[in-house]
């Protein structure tokens, strides 16, 4: 079977691109997870820096 730059995969074509597909698409998902994720936490912070909470790391003047 040779669908894409005229590699043969044997037999086990299907196995293969399905793989494939699943690290794709789990991937995928991850760095979608990752940029929802950042986005609610910046929200989280938003709020508190708005309620006058700080970091402790911050030096009071």
């Amino acid at each position: 079977m040779e669908l894409l730059l005229g590699i043969d995969l044997g037999p086990h074509a299907s196995f293969i691109w399905a793989a494939y597909g699943a690290v794709v698409a789990v991937i995928g998902g991850l760095i979608a997870w990752l940029y929802i994720d950042g986005r609610v936490q910046q929200r989280k912070l938003a709020v508190l820096a708005e309620r006058g909470v700080r970091r402790r790391s911050a030096r009071r003047a």
